[in-house]
């Protein structure tokens, strides 16, 4: 699973161009999801995004978790995140899960994160055309991989 979080004021998603779901302060979360992806790699992520220390404390440094800010999280399926980009201009997207993979496994993501942060967490819909609009804080962006994790 790859993941890149993003510290936000705001985030929002509009999903084929009806409904918007959107939160306040906190992390907005692109998932990608490859077909070996499994309950490790949820375990793995879930846990380290929940205590991942990058919101500011009292003194200005990045010490504080989402869960200490009480923050909100936004979790946006994204199969491009695993792009192949070796031949060519044009991507390819055979490393990232088919739907009948990806999505239980972006279910699973969701629920747990739920589970370890017990904050308020929104999504988009997997497969829909979606607009995400968000106010990167910082800005602060993270790329984390449960496949190599450094």
């Amino acid at each position: 699973m790859r993941a890149v979080l993003q510290r936000v004021s705001r985030a929002s998603v509009c999903i084929d161009k009806k409904e918007t779901r959107s939160t306040g302060a906190g992390l907005m979360i692109l998932l990608g999801v490859s077909p070996e992806d499994g309950d490790e790699d949820i375990e793995w992520l879930s846990g380290k995004i929940a205590g991942m220390r990058i919101f500011t404390d009292d003194q200005d440094k990045m010490n504080l978790s989402v869960q200490d800010i009480k923050g909100e999280l936004l979790i946006v399926s994204q199969f491009t995140l695993f792009a192949s980009t070796k031949k060519g201009n044009r991507p390819g997207f055979s490393l990232s899960a088919p739907p009948e993979i990806a999505i239980p496994l972006y279910e699973q993501f969701v629920s747990r994160i739920k589970q370890k942060t017990g904050l308020t967490v929104k999504t988009g819909e997997f497969g829909a055309s979606m607009e995400v609009d968000i106010c990167n804080d910082g800005p602060v962006t993270i790329c984390i991989d449960s496949r190599n994790r450094e």
